[in-house]
């Protein structure tokens, strides 16, 4: 299938697609083989980011999402923390010392090039959407831990705010860096902010640390022309005015039916932001094709309101959502496309 990125670009500006669109933050491996054959052995980062656009144009998708932020990162203990399951253990920034042996890294020595003009055959016509290597809530958790952090902003603010200073001024240079690039067409902003019920951080604080830098980044974007995109799983009720009209996000993704379901929060919020995604995870994965189909169908329906939805999952497809499970949300978008 011939991808066409105007029509993603179309949702994201509230107007009518010429027909229905496929969002997804990222795929599997699994179907990515089914998708499009082996992953190449030994890739090259340029050769990777191709497999991953032959993977989306294959699925029906009309960009290609880049993980890794081209090697960007903030290397943490995550043995600790994948071992126990938890947010606390494998902290690596603990006080004012261990901040300052840090070995940050620097945005403007990565090479970029696997982003330009070499992977331009391999996008037929459409744009990527670079995401974050994390957002700023979630690698300084990473390096800090979770309970640690929520000490530290009661006994040393100071320390919290160079902290998040240091990370974001980076992520921020990552999209200064990459917003400009003629392939780039979106960005993903992700960094998850809540559980079920609440933010992670008490609202004062995620105004304070965490939405500043939001709104730079989404700035950048909207100064070079790109939409930016957040991806943030947990509870966002109260802080949908902060999302809409304080950092002016030009979309929202990750929905939970526990949260509230993509159809509540369409009737709610989709007069003033994209939706994107949407059907539960765990639907996806306990439900029947049929069901799934449904659904789908309910939801491209409902999405001619405001013109401003794109079908996809709640989160993203991890394997263990079965694979005609997946190509069966796909295929109510797909019907009648070549």
């Amino acid at each position: 299938m011939q991808p066409d990125f105007t029509q993603i670009l179309k949702v994201l500006r509230h107007e009518k697609p010429d027909r229905p669109t496929l969002f997804e933050f990222y795929l599997n491996g699994r179907l990515n083989t089914r998708l499009a054959g082996p992953y190449p052995q030994n890739p090259t980062r340029l050769e990777s980011h191709a497999f991953t656009a032959k993977c989306f144009f294959a699925a029906g998708y009309d960009y290609v999402t880049l993980m890794g932020s081209n090697g960007l990162c903030f290397p943490a203990n995550r043995a600790a923390s994948k071992q126990t399951k938890s947010l606390n253990d494998g902290a690596i920034i603990t006080d004012r010392a261990s901040f300052d042996a840090y070995p940050w890294p620097d945005p403007d020595a990565i090479d970029y090039s696997s982003y330009g003009d070499a992977l331009t055959p391999a996008l037929r016509g459409a744009k990527i959407m670079p995401a974050l290597p994390g957002g700023p809530l979630e690698n300084v958790i990473n390096l800090t831990g979770y309970d640690n952090l929520c000490f530290m902003l009661a006994d040393d603010p100071v320390l919290v705010t160079d902290i998040f200073e240091a990370v974001c001024s980076r992520l921020l240079r990552f999209v200064e860096i990459v917003a400009p690039m003629p392939n780039v067409g979106i960005l993903m902003l992700n960094d998850d902010w809540g559980f079920r019920s609440q933010t992670m951080l008490g609202l004062a604080d995620m105004r304070k640390y965490v939405f500043p830098w939001h709104k730079a980044m989404v700035a950048t974007a909207h100064k070079h022309g790109k939409p930016a995109v957040l991806h943030s799983c947990g509870n966002a009720d109260e802080i949908m005015g902060d999302i809409i009209r304080d950092m002016k996000y030009d979309a929202k993704h990750s929905f939970e039916d526990a949260i509230e379901p993509i159809e509540t929060a369409y009737e709610k919020y989709g007069r003033d932001i994209a939706l994107l995604g949407g059907i539960d995870v765990d639907f996806m994965v306990k439900s029947t094709p049929d069901a799934i189909r449904e659904r789908a169908r309910k939801l491209l329906k409902l999405s001619e309101k405001h013109n401003n939805f794109a079908l996809g999952t709640g989160n993203s497809v991890p394997e263990y959502i079965p694979d005609e499970n997946y190509l069966a949300m796909t295929s109510v978008a797909l019907e009648g496309r070549k």
